[in-house]
């Protein structure tokens, strides 16, 4: 784990917090801060060192987001989601990475979901779709979509079992249009607008598929990757609930009992409150630091990671939101009438997580999958 990084992280986050008001209205994040968060290399996370990139290990990544998120969440997860998907640079050729590392100003953003087309023509592919949620596009250098592969007739490419050929492609946020539909009641900081390319070409170096063996053979390219960004997820509603909690002891610390004038911080049930808030919280860490730093033992010692292994880091992942989100309600009800007001920072930690949980890698499928696996049953796993 890199200290060093995480304590420049902590120190960045120090000033964050005053910026949330305005990340929320501008549904972006302030230039002066992303050039900030550029210079830490925290978009370059998860990008191959031989490339330009950072490399880090995931632990590294699970604190800074965490770190990030509890400062403002909608700036943890724009963070994380530009460290994380710039793990596809591990999928390119070493000259390609190189060449897009050596913009300063890189960030890889994008949609994984195969919602675009890419027709097959002399050199590449013909890209056309639309794909929603891309975070931090606005940001972005470039962005990545997942597409159904047609031939040159039209017809879908099938692979293995005749199921539809998925690849990824890269392309330059110049080459697309974004749609400013980022209407939300919570993480409006993101801008995960919807993205649209129209008969893009995407030359072959630009494509590659998530669902076989990265180019690059290192510890971090043999994680999980579904497990590596749902962690990011899990990562992002820990921070969250973190800063409500902290919140939640200000506030009970302030606020006087009407009657006694003492501070409701003296309540048994305030107390017992964050103490249960606390476990919980706690409770959904560990277990996902713990699944964490498993798998990252096994890739590093060049040992496979099973599927069983692969849907524990899930199942780790999804809780750990979920329990972010319970920890965060618990302070949220317990805070009575002081909680409902915009300008509440414990109010934007209530919204922000609850839009977090709905992500598709914790959803409650997610659990579906594991409990599948975990009792030898029936299951698609090419998502773990």
């Amino acid at each position: 784990m890199s200290l060093a990084l995480i304590d420049q992280v902590r120190a960045l986050s120090a000033r964050i917090g005053a910026l949330a008001p305005r990340i929320e209205q501008d549904r972006a994040l302030p230039d002066d801060l992303l050039a900030d968060l550029t210079a830490l290399g925290l978009f370059r996370l998860a990008a191959p060192a031989r490339s330009g990139g950072v490399e880090t290990d995931p632990l590294t990544m699970f604190e800074v987001y965490e770190e990030l998120a509890r400062a403002d969440g909608s700036v943890g997860w724009s963070t994380m989601i530009g460290a994380a998907t710039g793990i596809v640079l591990g999928y390119l050729d070493d000259t390609t990475a190189a060449e897009l590392l050596a913009d300063p100003r890189l960030l890889v953003a994008g949609v994984a979901a195969p919602s675009g087309r890419a027709t097959v023509v002399p050199g590449g592919h013909r890209v056309r779709g639309r794909w929603s949620f891309a975070s931090a596009s606005r940001h972005a250098t470039h962005l990545v979509g997942g597409c159904v592969v047609l031939d040159g007739t039209g017809s879908v490419v099938t692979g293995p079992g005749g199921a539809p050929q998925v690849r990824h492609v890269l392309v330059p946020v110049v080459d697309v249009t974004i749609h400013d539909n980022w209407d939300v009641v919570g993480l409006a900081g993101t801008g995960s607008h919807d993205f649209e390319a129209v008969e893009v070409f995407v030359p072959e170096a630009y494509s590659f598929s998530i669902f076989g063996p990265a180019r690059q053979d290192r510890p971090l390219y043999r994680f999980p990757l579904f497990g590596l960004l749902a962690f990011g997820v899990g990562a992002v509603a820990l921070g969250i609930a973190r800063a409500a909690l902290d919140e939640f002891a200000r506030l009970t610390a302030e606020k006087r009992d009407p009657l006694t004038g003492q501070p409701i911080a003296g309540k048994t049930a305030i107390q017992a409150t964050l103490a249960e808030a606390e476990a919980v919280l706690g409770g959904g860490r560990a277990y996902l630091v713990g699944e964490i730093a498993e798998c990252w033992r096994l890739v590093s010692a060049g040992e496979p990671v099973s599927v069983g292994r692969r849907a524990r880091l899930r199942l780790a992942a999804g809780y750990a939101a979920s329990s972010a989100a319970r920890a965060v309600d618990l302070a949220y009800h317990a805070s009575g009438g002081a909680s409902v007001r915009m300008a509440s920072p414990l109010q934007r930690c209530f919204r922000d997580v609850h839009v977090a949980t709905q992500h598709a890698l914790v959803g409650p499928d997610v659990r579906e999958l594991a409990g599948a696996v975990l009792l030898d049953q029936p299951a698609i796993t090419v998502r773990l």
